[in-house]
């Protein structure tokens, strides 16, 4: 039985995971995991320490001490290695890649799974991440899974990036995220797949706001929340 109400949100990289556990998250006024920026803060905390990412007993050991923490911001959420702010290094797109790297392997993400389901604590939690309603909660009352096309993936994240001041390429970004689609939905250890009970949501034609009210309303038709009304 889990100790609270978990909200689980899966999907391909891109898709608004993040954009829709904030939001949700900050209506509800519940905690936020986001489980990515675990993977890619053990990505970055190894890069700094001088850890080569395919060795998997010194990442996991990296992992196992990690200190992370979401702060709210005005512009999101901030993320905390320790006692620094590394929210660009673990957006960008190099932390991204180390977020797959260091995925890959089962001893850190073991490491990993207790610190994740530590987040699950009163008045409730959203839960963002990859394998989240699987592995991590598999008891969650809601998980959703939330898709796009790749073409609007590489768009959203192009003006992201580029609002952080980074010079990128759409059509090299387009490339990335089908190159990871295919890496990451092929994979033995934890593919990207849905759980069996997850709702499927494109949110390619949809605002955030939209995607945000769907989730709502599931979550009010499940009594996970209170009633949603017009």
């Amino acid at each position: 039985m889990l100790p609270s109400p978990v909200i689980c949100v899966d999907g391909p990289s891109g898709a608004g995971k993040g954009t829709l556990s904030r939001q949700l998250a900050q209506e509800l006024n519940w905690h936020l995991l986001d489980s990515g920026a675990l993977y890619r803060a053990v990505g970055v905390a190894c890069q700094r320490a001088g850890i080569e990412l395919d060795v998997a007993s010194e990442v996991a050991a990296i992992a196992s001490v990690l200190e992370v923490d979401f702060r709210a911001t005005d512009e999101g959420i901030a993320i905390w290695l320790a006692e620094e702010d590394v929210t660009n290094d673990i957006r960008s797109e190099i932390g991204g890649l180390g977020a797959s790297q260091v995925a890959l392997h089962p001893e850190v993400r073991e490491v990993l799974l207790a610190k994740q389901r530590a987040w699950a604590r009163a008045p409730g939690l959203v839960a963002d991440g990859r394998d989240i309603g699987t592995v991590v909660f598999p008891d969650a009352p809601l998980k959703i899974f939330l898709t796009a096309s790749a073409e609007a993936r590489a768009e959203r994240r192009f003006h992201q990036l580029q609002g952080m001041g980074q010079d990128v390429s759409l059509p090299r970004l387009l490339a990335d995220i089908q190159e990871r689609d295919a890496r990451d939905t092929s994979r033995e250890v934890s593919p990207l797949m849905p759980a069996d009970d997850a709702i499927l949501i494109d949110s390619t034609l949809l605002t955030a706001d939209e995607v945000v009210m769907k989730v709502r309303r599931l979550a009010s038709s499940r009594g996970i929340v209170s009633d949603i009304r017009d």
